[in-house]
């Protein structure tokens, strides 16, 4: 016979990985955070367990406090990270835009705009208790008396915690097209990346394109991000030549259409896009290998 009560707290695996996952940017933290919240749920006595009134709440409670935690003592660790922080993009296995990928259910990130990579920059962006107030409040909609007690001030200061990330997406959103023609332009932009075409790049890309790697000192990447068109054009031109005997596979990124390089069945990098109008205005390649294993798996 299965235990009720077990079920009932397992049950809550799926929602705690989808909230830790949207505040730490990686998948890897979110399940070791949430690991640590069932091993604090079972550390208590049965008398203890007991004694609480809703253990849903209480494991939610619990795993944004670590996740806080984490957050304040991540700043420390950005400063000594060598070049740019990216967040863990989600594995998709499946090619865009339809596929929904064959792990359990119940192991995957619910995809909606919360984990697309320009909403998770802009997460990044902010303070620790800035991103656990609008992600608790504006995404999971715990009230503001609920997040206050996880966040250690008062409703009224959560309120304005969530409402100060609310004004940085806001001013970070712009119009996009729709996910077909997102499709379009990231199959554009592969087909004129490996024929080292840099007037059609030039054509799709947005005057003000930013691209970012993360390579995490680990493998090579650019250390600094490029700026405009001719710049990332031909910054993707040169790489052209590393493309030898590698796979581009075209995959969803985080909900969105990207692309995934692989050599000999290793994915080396994961592409992410953002949009803007009808032309790409994003693109954040994900090298760190350490943040791409369960890509290759």
């Amino acid at each position: 016979m299965t235990d009720p009560g077990l079920s009932a707290i397992m049950s809550e695996r799926r929602q705690l990985i989808n909230l830790a996952y949207r505040l730490l940017g990686s998948l890897a933290d979110a399940e070791d955070v949430v690991q640590e919240t069932y091993a604090r749920w079972y550390a208590m006595t049965p008398a203890d367990q007991q004694a609480i009134d809703n253990p849903a709440a209480w494991l939610t409670r619990v795993a944004s406090r670590i996740c806080l935690d984490q957050l304040r003592s991540a700043r420390a660790r950005r400063e000594r990270y060598v070049g740019e922080w990216i967040p863990e993009p989600l594995p998709e296995s499946t090619e865009w835009p339809t596929g929904q990928g064959g792990a359990d259910p119940a192991d995957r990130v619910t995809l909606d705009e919360s984990v697309n990579m320009a909403f998770l920059v802009v997460l990044d962006s902010m303070t620790p208790a800035e991103r656990v107030a609008f992600i608790l409040h504006d995404v999971f909609r715990y009230p503001f008396a609920e997040v206050a007690e996880i966040v250690g001030r008062t409703p009224a200061a959560c309120r304005q915690l969530a409402s100060s990330a609310r004004r940085r997406i806001d001013a970070s959103q712009s119009p996009t097209p729709p996910s077909a023609r997102r499709a379009e332009l990231v199959r554009e932009f592969k087909a004129a990346w490996k024929a080292t075409d840099i007037q059609a790049l030039v054509s799709i890309l947005d005057p003000d394109i930013t691209a970012v790697a993360d390579g995490g000192g680990i493998v090579q990447a650019l250390l600094e991000p490029a700026h405009g068109t001719d710049q990332v054009a031909r910054y993707f031109s040169k790489l052209t030549l590393v493309l030898h005997g590698r796979t581009i596979l075209e995959r969803t990124v985080n909900g969105q259409p990207g692309l995934v390089v692989q050599y000999e069945g290793v994915t080396e990098t994961v592409f992410a896009f953002g949009f803007t109008g009808e032309r790409i205005s994003n693109i954040w390649a994900v090298r760190n290998p350490e943040k791409l294993h369960p890509w290759t798996s």
